[in-house]
């Protein structure tokens, strides 16, 4: 079996609906529009998502992080015309810290089943994650929401501050820098911050633990000069390379409750055939 099929399979031994669509959408000639219709049960009322779409956050209740899931899932559709997306933005602004960001996690976290590092005081400030991935999502696609331009705003100004970053401060810096179309800015906060970036990044292949690779910032090629074709080879191959053929495939951080390893395995499944496709190691159209 091809990487394809082998992925296929485990979806549909361990996937969740949403991600064997998404799978089916992208790969197989399914229709998007039954990906759109399952993500609508994870948005709720108040126009956030929730519901264990970002499968660490159990809970029903709307959080700033599966908004986040939810806008990557609609740009690997081109729907950023959904309904669903100006509902979600409503919902960022209203739940915003005065400094314009969104928090890490809103202190309604809580009163809900979450893995443990979902800690948040009790008035929490704005946070790059996810504010910055958010907000380069919604510059691709052509935003006119008023909440981005406050969030924009916060982003450059945290990013200016910053000298050393965790991964995921990284990897949501990436996107935004990456995505805003304020390209002499970005290029300038980038190359300052390149090599605080890469001192985040995993090179070896091979390396176990809670690490980020070089795709993980780079799930498709970027306009910003990160990373070398050599490193991104190798690990293009790595992923060409995938059996799927572990219960607990692709999760490399604390599995604190059994049904997570199935879930994020699943959402992985898709997006690594994702990456592997954007740099042109599979076909555009898959039967």
């Amino acid at each position: 079996m091809d990487v394809i099929d082998r992925a296929e399979r485990y979806l549909q031994l361990h996937g969740r609906l949403i991600d064997r669509l998404r799978f089916e959408a992208l790969f197989r000639g399914g229709p998007p529009e039954r990906v759109l219709d399952v993500l609508r049960c994870y948005q709720n009322a108040d126009g956030g998502f929730g519901n264990a779409l970002e499968p660490d956050l159990r809970g029903a209740g709307s959080q700033p992080e599966p908004v986040e899931v939810a806008f990557w899932i609609l740009d690997e559709l081109d729907a950023f015309d959904s309904p669903m997306v100006a509902a979600a933005c409503d919902y960022l602004a209203r739940v915003s810290a005065p400094d314009g960001g969104v928090p890490f996690v809103l202190p309604s976290v809580r009163d809900t089943l979450h893995a443990p590092w979902w800690e948040t005081p009790d008035s929490p400030p704005g946070s790059l994650v996810p504010t910055a991935s958010i907000a380069g999502l919604l510059h691709k696609h052509g935003s006119t929401h008023p909440w981005l331009a406050a969030a924009t705003d916060f982003c450059w100004s945290r990013i200016a501050a910053l000298e050393e970053m965790d991964p995921y401060e990284a990897r949501a810096i990436v996107t935004f820098l990456d995505l805003v179309p304020h390209r002499d800015r970005a290029e300038a906060e980038f190359a300052r911050l390149r090599e605080a970036i890469l001192a985040t990044v995993a090179f070896d292949v091979h390396e176990t633990g809670h690490v980020h690779f070089p795709l993980d910032f780079a799930p498709e090629p970027l306009r910003l000069p990160l990373f070398t074709q050599d490193v991104l080879d190798d690990h293009l191959t790595a992923y060409m390379d995938t059996r799927f053929d572990d219960d607990k495939w692709g999760v490399n951080w604390l599995i604190w409750t059994p049904v997570v390893e199935h879930e994020w395995g699943g959402y992985l499944a898709v997006h690594r055939l994702k990456t592997l496709r954007a740099y042109g190691r599979l076909p555009e159209f898959c039967r």
